[in-house]
């Protein structure tokens, strides 16, 4: 007698086609829920104000709205996380007392919550979001309590209009802002091109979201090309005039989507 062959019906297939797409977030990884704690801060602050280590000078401004956070090292991995976006929930079942039951909100990373080595919950290896308070009470009680537990996952950044590109530093050192971004919202890699160089230049992180580059690309157009850490990539052609000076803020047409 030969070996029996199971025949699968080919909807089963598509079924769990669809179910394995379901679980796979940005990065490819596995998009589950993962335990965390919160705080929040800049009670006495205007929360467009809390753009800090990612260098965003004003939260409305760079598109990201007042539902922001500051999070620990092991998340901010030095500034590669600006501009990345996380759904949190109050953790109902830990804290009944103080959460909010169902509640969630979407914010993105803008700052760096600094580690104190005592024990503090920004210690590493601690995975927290220190929210503005917008935010935190859109998912805890208003109290005096000021720590609640959260569940967390990575999400794709929905932003309106295109992405914004603000333009500092001086003569031969040009430094680039870059913010509204979408999809996965952190970026991996940046190249800008003068209308006049005609090649790609690689840029370097500075510092949180700001990239820079030691080439004098005064009096040209400006085009820059992107890549998430997802690895998907855009270009922005012609997205600066040639009569831009350092301080302005230029935006695309064109978005990840």
């Amino acid at each position: 007698m030969g070996p029996v062959v199971a025949v699968v019906p080919p909807r089963f297939w598509h079924f769990f086609l669809i179910l394995s797409m379901g679980f796979v977030g940005i990065n490819g990884q596995v998009n589950r829920w993962l335990n965390a704690h919160a705080t929040y801060y800049g009670a006495d602050q205007s929360p467009s104000t809390l753009g800090g280590a990612c260098g965003y000078d004003n939260t409305i401004h760079a598109g990201f709205g007042v539902n922001t956070a500051a999070v620990s090292g092991v998340l901010f991995r030095g500034g590669q996380t600006c501009g990345a976006c996380y759904q949190l929930m109050c953790d109902y079942r830990a804290d009944p007392k103080w959460c909010l039951r169902h509640a969630t909100v979407t914010l993105t990373a803008t700052n760096f919550c600094p580690p104190n080595n005592h024990g503090g919950w920004c210690d590493p290896p601690r995975q927290h979001f220190d929210m503005s308070m917008p935010a935190f009470f859109r998912i805890a009680r208003q109290s005096n309590e000021g720590i609640v537990p959260i569940l967390y996952k990575r999400v794709a950044c929905k932003r309106r209009g295109g992405v914004h590109f603000t333009l500092k530093g001086q003569s031969n050192f040009n430094m680039v802002m870059f913010s509204n971004v979408g999809g996965s919202g952190d970026l991996k890699g940046a190249w800008v091109r003068g209308s006049r160089t005609k090649t790609w230049i690689a840029m370097q992180r500075n510092w949180g979201a700001n990239w820079s580059s030691s080439v004098d690309l005064r009096n040209q157009g400006l085009s820059f090309k992107l890549t998430l850490v997802d690895e998907r990539t855009q270009l922005f052609v012609n997205v600066v005039p040639s009569s831009w000076t350092f301080g302005q803020t230029f935006s695309s047409r064109n978005q990840f989507y």
